[in-house]
């Protein structure tokens, strides 16, 4: 978290959860006027107690905000809380007008587009801007977030970025912070199952966890899976593995992410294998006892399967 880019942009906050709880506190932490809403009171309260102003409505959030940040589970969602219904007007309506809105949801690169064109012609500015770092990097501040923005739009919310993350990266235009997220999240998602099928395989061929460990993180099999989200407990104390696969992230997530990934390689005329095989399969992991599990618990599916076929 880099505090030195304080800002006196005025915030509204829609979707305290488990990350954006984390992300909109940081905010607060370094100075920046923050209203906050969420429809689960849990995450309302966790708020207050990190000193975000929560009101009891999003319209109440965004009335006097220079930029509106959202974190929501869908698409569906975005595009519900920018237009309402017939019970409550939507953000874009409730908004001043020139309003900046920052959406940080992971959702399908058509969606963030359609936002974005719903907020331009709504008389606003748009950014999509996923991250990538878990609920760990969102309490810390390090998150990395991937923005896809016009240039000028990309400059305004990049102090709040700077705030809430540790590296930003500009994408292009808008949408293309959800393309690079989720060709990121494929190559995560795949990266996982061939590191877990290795662990499971030396495990069969006789070599020790910590062997295995020391001539991978040091060869050309290295990468994020092995070193930082290690599948299995002792060689990275801080994985999730070491505390029974709490996550982290969640490997409904992942399964999410996937789908996404799948659907823009069908959108584009992709010829792949591997990232719809991992969707595959974190789709039945998550379907059973992985959902609220880190998506690394997919290596105990894994070694259930080999021992059931030995």
């Amino acid at each position: 978290m880099n505090t030195s880019g304080t800002t006196d942009l005025r915030v509204a906050f829609l979707g305290l959860g488990h990350m954006g709880g984390p992300m909109a506190a940081n905010l607060v932490a370094a100075g920046v006027p923050v209203l906050g809403f969420d429809v689960v009171p849990a995450a309302m309260d966790a708020a207050r107690a990190a000193e975000v102003t929560v009101v009891d409505s999003p319209a109440a959030a965004v009335r006097e905000a220079q930029v509106v940040i959202t974190m929501f589970p869908s698409g569906r969602h975005v595009r519900q809380a920018y237009m309402g219904d017939d019970a409550a007007p939507g953000l874009l309506a409730a908004a001043p007008a020139g309003t900046t809105f920052l959406d940080c949801s992971t959702i399908d690169i058509s969606d963030a587009q359609d936002a974005a064109e719903l907020a331009v012609a709504a008389g606003h500015r748009a950014a999509d801007a996923p991250v990538s770092g878990g609920v760990v990097g969102a309490e810390a501040g390090t998150l990395a977030f991937m923005v896809g923005a016009p240039k000028d739009v990309y400059r305004e919310v990049l102090p709040l970025l700077e705030i809430m993350g540790g590296r930003i990266v500009h994408c292009g235009g808008n949408g293309m912070g959800q393309a690079a997220k989720i060709c990121n999240n494929m190559i995560l998602g795949v990266s996982m199952i061939a590191v877990s099928e290795a662990f499971v395989l030396a495990e069969k061929l006789g070599l020790t966890h910590d062997a295995m460990y020391d001539v991978v993180s040091q060869a050309s099999g290295q990468c994020w899976s092995l070193t930082t989200n290690c599948p299995v407990p002792g060689p990275v104390p801080a994985s999730p593995a070491n505390r029974d696969f709490r996550p982290g992230f969640a490997a409904a997530l992942m399964a999410k992410d996937l789908n996404l990934a799948v659907s823009a390689l069908t959108d584009t005329g992709v010829v792949a294998r591997m990232g719809p095989l991992a969707a595959q399969l974190y789709r039945e992991f998550a379907a059973g006892d992985g959902a609220h599990r880190d998506f690394s618990g997919i290596i105990e599916t894994i070694r259930a399967e080999s021992e059931r076929g030995a």
